[in-house]
């Protein structure tokens, strides 16, 4: 169901995060209002999560809350003064390195927070809960490409976990309450105004300040690489593809992960081809004109060798699939970190 963007309220939580940004952005730029919560924490820069709000406050469509998650009571009377027709859950402690140093903040925020994002969806019956998972749910799954019908019981790390955490909660939501729930997977997403930790921006910064940047598993690894504003114009057209509780699970078309029992389902978020990590430095070197010093490492605890989407149900359900070429998405990110840190 296409409902008019002027009529829709969207309460998007993490605005002045990467993806969040993004989507606000491309929100605002449609005509809905956009309500942001985000939580401005320091596990990277918060000047740049600030400078992304800055951006999104010159719309008049747009206004913020700064919280935590998991300040249930806040989070409830922002949603119930702005009153959103959807809610799209992308807030959360990210990181899947960062998981095996702090595991209990991957607790707090991302079950925590995302069961009072549940709640406050709940008790407004709003028409679309849409939440933010990961591609490392997969985990140990070797067969690709990863497709969301597949059975991904074996995360690696506390990160993974919780997302899965998130995965079942909603289904369990969904099912009680009837609260149509659609869940993304995303793989490996880069592009302007992304997170400092990233192994994209790394490289970047260090090429830069001629400093060697790490590779690890000797560079035999492999990513699906995922353009954000790809990303996030797959998710704006989900919006619109409200999972309705089938009557029985043969009405369920082969390879669609709706579930038989309720009005919820699992999407990749994916450009359906994986990049061997060398061939990543490669494209990150020519965007620069510069080569990298490289510093050959083994392979990390809880990460790894490769991740590949099977993106054919966002297809079906939204006739969209991202289309942008690493080598543009690595130079528009160039260009705008050559532009924002002025070098």
């Amino acid at each position: 169901m296409t409902v008019s963007p002027a009529n829709t309220k969207v309460l998007i939580t993490g605005t002045a995060g990467f993806i969040g940004f993004h989507l606000a952005r491309l929100l605002l730029n449609e005509g809905y209002r956009v309500h942001g919560y985000d939580g401005m924490t320091d596990y990277y820069d918060v000047t740049l999560k600030c400078r992304r709000h800055q951006l999104l406050l010159q719309s008049r469509g747009f206004s913020a809350t700064e919280a935590q998650l998991e300040d249930a009571g806040t989070l409830q009377q922002v949603a119930d003064d702005f009153a959103p027709d959807v809610i799209v859950h992308l807030a959360g402690q990210a990181g899947v390195r960062y998981s095996l140093e702090a595991p209990r903040s991957y607790l707090d925020s991302n079950v925590i927070g995302t069961f009072n994002v549940m709640e406050a969806a709940r008790r407004l019956q709003v028409r679309h809960l849409l939440m933010a998972s990961t591609s490392s749910i997969y985990g140990a799954n070797e067969d690709m490409p990863f497709a969301e019908t597949d059975k991904a019981d074996g995360q690696l790390t506390i990160y993974a976990a919780t997302k899965k955490a998130n995965e079942s909660m909603a289904h369990a939501y969904a099912h009680l309450w009837n609260l149509p729930t659609t869940m993304f997977r995303f793989f490996t997403v880069y592009g302007p105004w992304g997170r400092p930790d990233l192994a994209y921006f790394k490289f970047t910064r260090a090429i830069l300040n001629g400093e060697p940047i790490d590779v690890y598993n000797n560079g035999d690894m492999y990513r699906d690489f995922t353009y954000v504003e790809d990303l996030v114009h797959g998710i704006r057209l989900l919006i619109d593809v409200v999972p309705e509780r089938p009557a029985s699970a043969a009405e369920i078309d082969e390879g669609d992960s709706l579930s038989p029992v309720a009005p919820y389902r699992v999407v990749n978020i994916g450009n359906s081809e994986k990049v061997r990590l060398l061939d990543f430095i490669a494209a990150i070197e020519d965007s620069l004109g510069m080569k990298a010093q490289r510093n050959y490492m083994g392979m990390q605890k809880g990460d790894v060798p490769a991740t590949w989407a099977n993106a054919d149900l966002l297809r079906r359900l939204t006739g969209y699939a991202p289309r942008t070429t690493l080598r543009d998405g690595l130079r528009a990110f160039v260009d705008w970190y050559r532009d924002y840190y002025r070098i």
